[in-house]
């Protein structure tokens, strides 16, 4: 009987270590995944992708994006925020922002998007902006409204991007200023602390 019960339980350990080994990853994943904080002050960001400003034409001098480090934290004493001083007031068709790349992460796990963002009151902001998110075969957009010049939690549910549809190999979040949503058409924006979490 004992050689019975033995058997038994070494069958079921077996089968639990086995489970175990197909579960997805995902699974495990921590409640909250940090993708910039910025608090280096320096690329990369938190999990190792590369990020920067992108201009729709860089030959057309009327219109601009440019990032810089910030010293100023959203949630810390100390720390670094990202400005993005934005430009497009152009006679051209004009959109420009900010990307940066998602390293393939598989987000399946979490169900919402969080970032700080602020604006600059003496240089003044659109107080909305569209946010884009991508995998390697889809891209899909979001209008975040309601930037003020303090710092706000904004959450927004990754249902809102549902064009993705798949969301286990993520390519890049973009941030973007275009002459139809920005209002006014030039001014500055800070961002910080961008994660993914489960809520």
């Amino acid at each position: 009987m004992n050689n019975y019960r033995y058997a038994l339980i070494a069958i079921v350990s077996s089968f639990l270590m086995m489970v175990g080994m197909i579960v997805p990853s995902s699974v495990f994943a921590a409640k909250e995944l940090v993708v910039a904080d910025f608090d280096s002050g320096s690329k990369p960001n938190n999990i190792g992708g590369d990020f920067g400003a992108w201009n729709r034409d860089p030959e057309d001098t009327t219109q601009s994006c440019v990032q810089v480090f910030e010293a100023e934290d959203a949630t810390k004493p100390e720390g670094y925020s990202l400005r993005l001083t934005y430009d497009v007031d152009s006679p051209n068709p004009a959109y420009n922002g900010f990307w940066m790349k998602l390293e393939g992460e598989d987000l399946s796990a979490y169900n919402t998007l969080n970032l700080y963002v602020k604006g600059d009151s003496g240089k003044g902001f659109s107080d909305r902006v569209k946010i884009e998110l991508k995998n390697f075969e889809r891209s899909a957009s979001f209008i975040l409204r309601g930037i003020t010049g303090e710092w706000q939690k904004v959450s927004i549910p990754l249902e809102k991007f549902n064009r993705i549809g798949d969301f286990t190999a993520m390519n890049e979040f973009v941030v973007v200023f275009d002459d139809i949503n920005s209002n006014p058409k030039s001014g500055s924006i800070m961002i910080d602390n961008i994660s993914f979490s489960k809520e």
